[in-house]
C-alpha cells in the first residue's frame, strides 16, 4: 500500500512538472525546424537534453530561462525535439521504463515497419498482435512482396490472450488516449496509436534494447518524430488538461492551396504529393519504384544511382533500401569536386544497360554543398540516348529523381522544359524554402512521362502514413505562395555577400553558382566557403583549415547571436545560417567523401552590413 502511494506521489510530481514546464516553454519549440549546433552533441541526441532536463526537474525549475539554456536535442526537428523527448520522458518514467525505450512518430505504420526491419535482417520471426483493429492503411500483402518483410498477424480479445512465440512479439493498440500502456511480459515491444497524432512505441525489456538505436535510425532516415504540435497536444492530454482538440482546419482548402502552389511553381500540371519531410517523399518514391520494377520487370536487378557525398540522409536511406530487398544495389555518382555529373550518369547507365538492370537516378541540382549545376542540354541527351543491353536488345530507360531543394523555382518538368521528355520525378524538403523553416512537410511532382508512377509511389507515402499533417499543409498554404520571391531577395543578398568575401578575402575558395546560370534562374542562397589554409603538410592544412571554420563561425554567431546561428538549415525566413556538411548533413556520408567546409545560408530578412563587417573583423585577425 505504502508502495502505491509512493508511486502515485512520484506520478504527480512528474505530470505537474510537465504542466509547468508546458506554460514557461520557449516559443522556439514549437515554431522552429532545426536548432543550434553549437550547443550539440550528435552523439547524446536525446540523452544530453533529459540529463539537463532531469536536473531541473529534480530541483523543481521550469523557469523559461533554465529551459532555454537546454542542449540541443536533435540538429532537425523532424528526428526529434524538446516536445517528443519530454513526452517520451514522462511515458517511460509513468511506466518504469528508461527514456531511451520510448519512442514517439508522426506516423501510426513506420514503428511497426521499424521493428520488421530489424528482424529480416537479424532473420528473427515477428508476430503482430492486435485487439481492436489494425491502422487503415496497414497493407500486409504489400509488405512482404515488396518490402520483403515477414511476419504474422493475430487479433486476440485480450492482452492476456497473447500466445507464445519464438521471435518478437508487437502489440498494437488504437486508443484516443495515446498514454495508456498495459506492458506484460509477453509484449517485446507496445505500440500505441493514435488517429490525429501519430503513435508511441515502448520497447519493453533489457532482451529487447538492442532495437532502440535501430528503430531511432529508422526515425531518422524514413519518417519523423511526432510533430511538435501534436507532442503537445499529447503532453496537455497526458497532464489531464485537456482531451485532444479536434479543431478541424481548412483541411481540404489548404491542399488545394498547397497543390495548387506546386503547380505553379514547379511548371506542371501533374499531381503532386505532399510527405512529412523532404525523407518520407523520397522514401515513398524508392519504395514506389522499387514496386513498379517489381512488377514489370520481374527478376530484373534495380541500380540505385546515388552520389557518395550529397545529403547524408539521401545517401543513408537508399543504401538502407538496398540492404533490406536481394536484388537492388547502390552505384557511386560522382558529381561534384572536379568530377562531371552528365559524364558520370553516361558511363553508369551504359554499364547498367549492359547489364539489363533497371535504373533510378537520384541527384542535387545545384549540388550540394558545392553549388554545382551540369550542362542541362548534355544532361538530357545522356539520359534519354538510348542505350543497349549485352544480347542486343533496347534497354530499361532511367527515372531520374531530382533533388531540386536548393533551387525549387526552377522549372525542370513543365510543357517543353529541359527534362519534360525523359523519365523524371522533382522534390523538395519543405523545411527549406517551402515553408521558411516552419515545418518540416516536402512535396515532389513528376512530369507527364512518370504520371503512371505517381500513384504507386503515393500507395507506400500512405502505407508508410508519412502523408503531411492538417497543420504543416496549413504552413504551406500560407508559406508557398511568397516562396519565388523570397527565393529572389535571399539570392540577392547572397550575391553581395559573395562578393563581397571576394573582394576581402581574395585566397579563398568560393562555390556558388555565376551569374550566367543566375540569369537561367538558378538563384540559390547558399554558398561554401573553402578557406585559405597553411601548414608544411595536407594533414596540418586540413587541420588548419578546420580550425578556421569553427574559428568563422564562432565569431558569427557570438557578434550577431539574433541573426547568424549555427545550424543545418536554409531557405529560413530570417537571419544567417552557418554550417560544416562534414559534421551535419553528410553525418552518415564515408569519411573520404565529406566536405570540411562551410556552408553559409542567408535569407531575404538580415543585417547585411553587419555580418560584412563581422567577417571583415575576422579577416583581419586571421593572423
Amino acid at each position: 500500500m505504502v508502495n502505491v502511494k509512493v508511486e502515485i506521489m512520484e506520478d504527480n510530481k512528474i505530470l505537474n512538472y510537465i504542466k509547468k514546464v508546458l506554460e514557461n516553454m520557449p516559443t522556439g519549440w514549437l515554431s522552429i525546424t532545426t536548432h543550434r549546433l553549437d550547443i550539440y552533441d550528435e552523439k547524446l541526441a536525446k540523452a544530453q537534453f533529459l540529463e539537463q532536463f532531469e536536473i531541473l526537474f529534480n530541483n523543481n525549475n521550469s523557469e523559461s530561462s533554465a529551459l532555454s539554456e537546454l542542449p540541443t536535442a536533435y540538429d532537425y526537428i523532424r528526428l526529434g525535439h524538446p516536445l517528443s523527448c519530454i513526452l517520451e520522458w514522462g511515458i517511460a518514467n509513468l511506466n518504469n521504463l528508461k527514456p531511451k525505450n520510448v519512442i514517439s512518430f508522426s506516423s501510426k505504420t513506420i514503428p511497426i515497419l521499424a521493428i520488421l526491419r530489424k528482424n529480416l535482417l537479424d532473420n528473427k520471426n515477428t508476430q503482430i498482435i492486435y485487439t481492436g483493429e489494425l491502422p487503415d492503411v496497414f497493407d500486409a500483402e504489400l509488405l512482404k512482396r515488396v518490402y520483403g518483410y515477414t511476419f504474422e498477424i493475430k487479433k486476440v480479445a485480450q492482452i492476456s490472450a497473447i500466445p507464445e512465440f519464438d521471435g518478437s512479439t508487437i502489440f498494437v493498440s488504437q486508443q484516443d488516449e495515446i498514454y495508456n500502456v498495459d506492458l506484460t511480459q509477453n509484449i517485446d515491444f507496445f505500440i500505441n496509436t493514435h488517429s490525429h497524432l501519430g503513435s508511441i512505441l515502448l520497447v519493453n525489456g533489457e532482451e529487447n534494447e538492442s532495437y532502440v538505436s535501430d528503430i531511432q535510425h529508422v526515425r531518422r532516415r524514413e519518417t519523423i518524430a511526432m510533430t511538435p504540435a501534436n507532442s503537445l497536444a499529447a503532453l496537455r492530454s497526458l497532464i489531464g488538461k485537456s482531451s485532444f482538440d479536434t479543431k478541424k482546419s481548412n483541411v481540404e482548402t489548404n491542399k488545394t492551396r498547397v497543390l495548387d502552389s506546386i503547380a505553379a511553381i514547379t511548371g506542371t500540371n501533374t499531381k503532386a504529393l505532399v510527405g512529412s519531410s523532404g525523407l518520407s517523399i523520397q522514401y515513398a518514391i524508392l519504395m514506389g519504384l522499387i514496386h513498379d520494377a517489381l512488377e514489370k520487370h520481374k527478376g530484373k536487378d534495380i541500380k540505385i544511382i546515388v552520389p557518395p557525398n550529397c545529403y547524408g540522409g539521401t545517401n543513408d536511406q537508399a543504401r538502407r533500401v538496398a540492404a533490406c530487398i536481394d536484388n537492388v544495389e547502390i552505384l557511386d555518382l560522382p558529381v561534384d569536386g572536379g568530377h562531371d555529373m552528365v559524364q558520370s550518369i553516361d558511363l553508369v547507365l551504359d554499364k547498367i544497360a549492359n547489364q539489363d538492370a533497371i535504373p533510378y537516378i537520384i541527384a542535387e541540382i545545384p549540388t550540394n554543398p558545392r553549388v554545382e549545376v551540369p550542362d542541362l542540354t548534355q544532361l538530357k541527351e545522356v539520359l534519354s540516348k538510348e542505350r543497349y543491353t549485352a544480347a542486343g536488345e533496347i534497354a530499361i530507360d532511367p527515372v531520374f529523381i531530382l533533388d531540386q531543394t536548393f533551387c525549387p523555382n526552377v522549372h525542370f518538368l513543365g510543357e517543353d522544359e529541359i527534362l519534360s521528355t525523359v523519365r523524371t520525378i522533382s522534390f523538395a524538403s519543405g523545411s527549406k524554402f517551402p515553408s521558411g523553416g516552419l515545418c518540416t512537410a516536402g512535396y515532389c511532382v513528376g512530369n507527364k512521362k512518370t504520371a503512371a508512377l505517381m500513384g504507386t509511389i503515393e500507395l507506400h507515402l500512405k502505407l508508410c502514413d508519412n502523408e503531411a499533417t492538417d497543420l504543416q499543409m496549413e504552413i504551406l498554404a500560407k508559406q508557398m505562395p511568397s516562396m519565388n520571391q523570397r527565393i529572389k531577395d535571399a539570392y540577392t543578398n547572397t550575391r553581395e555577400f559573395v562578393n563581397f568575401i571576394k573582394d576581402t578575402l581574395p585566397e579563398a575558395k568560393i562555390n556558388f553558382v555565376s551569374s550566367a546560370l543566375a540569369k537561367k534562374g538558378f538563384t540559390p542562397s547558399v554558398f561554401s566557403l573553402d578557406l585559405p589554409t597553411r601548414g608544411n603538410t595536407d594533414e596540418e592544412k586540413e587541420s588548419y583549415k578546420r580550425a578556421l571554420n569553427h574559428k568563422l563561425i564562432n565569431l558569427m554567431i557570438t557578434e550577431i547571436p539574433n541573426e547568424s546561428k549555427f545550424c543545418v538549415s536554409y531557405g529560413q525566413l530570417k537571419g544567417c545560417y552557418w554550417t560544416i556538411p562534414a559534421t551535419s548533413t553528410q553525418g552518415t556520408t564515408k569519411e573520404g567523401d565529406k566536405d570540411y567546409i562551410a556552408r553559409v545560408a542567408l535569407s531575404p530578412d538580415m543585417d547585411l552590413e553587419l555580418h560584412k563587417k563581422v567577417f571583415l573583423d575576422f579577416v583581419e585577425n586571421i593572423g
